[in-house]
């Protein structure tokens, strides 16, 4: 069966004066998932949310949304709500004045327009009636996808929407857009916290200098042949070591920020490697504790990916200026001929 998408772009390209903020940009997102949108600053993320917004058109190539072709015009197309940059709020009035305001804005009667549904969604029922100026980051970012909510989207475009929240606002905003995308709306988000994004999305694309670098299930990034450095907390650390030490694709990390736990044993591996090294410690009757990465799959990649890419571009830049150099060395020799 084939796969229904929520968004497909080919070939996506946007130049602010010289600076190419999406160089060739291929996305597919399938509908009812939610989708993370990684990369370092500038790298041409906010541009693809403005794009899927309505709120840019594209240089160049071919972007469909809700399987409509998005033409020139500075709309959004039906169905697709969101923000970037943070929400756009008046701060003199009210939670729910400025829901309200929305409504009034896009036609519907404030009185029907579900208003007290979406507080509730957000969880800001009780401070509905307080003006936003007081309210904290969390709080303005769960009022403006209360205000995203307001049109019931098909399509959620969010540009770190976790920003500024505590433990038990995110879990409540985690709560709300998974129970979104098991409805069918697909989200499509970016957010700096990896942990976000692996406790959320089913796929990533990470962006670097305007560049897919990666797309696709998480599974996948995280098993690409990336050892990581992984802490294990055993009931015997020396006998740990030694089985360690002598496990193949195992190697021991000597690392100074857990030389003060006696228990505590840092490795590299690939996934494979340290399955085999489980087996052995609990076949030898070593109690394994805790076993976790340093750095997560996602952020292992992710600094990989993009450093690999903008090496690439260096590389490139350099070749280009060296190829530069070396025809102006040729005019000026045959000039002096």
């Amino acid at each position: 069966m084939d796969v229904q998408l929520a968004i497909r772009a080919r070939g996506i390209t946007k130049c602010f004066g010289d600076v190419v903020a999406l160089d060739g940009i291929d996305l597919d997102v399938a509908q009812g998932q939610i989708h993370g949108l990684v990369g370092p600053n500038g790298a041409g993320k906010t541009t693809l949310l403005g794009l899927l917004l309505g709120l840019a058109v594209a240089d160049s190539g071919s972007l469909e949304i809700l399987g409509t072709p998005v033409g020139r015009a500075l709309t959004a197309a039906e169905g697709v709500s969101g923000f970037v940059d943070g929400p756009g709020l008046y701060p003199w009035l009210t939670a729910r004045q400025n829901l309200a305001a929305l409504a009034a804005l896009r036609g519907h009667d404030a009185r029907t327009a579900g208003i007290d549904d979406v507080l509730h969604q957000v969880g800001l029922t009780d401070v509905a009636d307080d003006r936003a100026r007081g309210f904290s980051l969390g709080m303005r970012q769960r009022l403006g996808l209360a205000a995203a909510l307001l049109t019931r989207p098909r399509l959620l475009v969010l540009d770190e929407p976790a920003n500024g929240l505590d433990p038990a606002g995110k879990k409540h905003v985690h709560g709300v857009l998974s129970r979104l995308a098991e409805e069918g709306t697909t989200v499509v988000l970016s957010s700096h916290r990896m942990d976000d994004l692996e406790a959320l999305c089913s796929e990533v694309t990470i962006v670097a200098t305007g560049r897919v670098v990666f797309s696709g299930p998480l599974g996948k990034l995280a098993a690409e042949n990336r050892e990581l450095d992984y802490r294990l907390l055993t009931g015997d650390a020396r006998a740990a070591r030694r089985l360690a030490a002598d496990t193949p694709g195992i190697q021991v990390v000597d690392d100074a920020g857990t030389r003060h736990d006696a228990d505590m044993l840092v490795v590299r591996a690939l996934v494979p490697a340290l399955d085999a090294l489980v087996v052995r410690l609990v076949r030898d009757g070593i109690a394994l504790r805790e076993l976790a990465p340093l750095v997560s799959p996602l952020e292992a990649a992710f600094l990989s990916l993009t450093e690999q890419q903008e090496l690439a571009e260096q590389q490139e830049l350099t070749e280009q200026q060296e190829l530069t150099g070396q025809q102006e060395l040729t005019e000026q020799q045959e000039a002096g001929l």
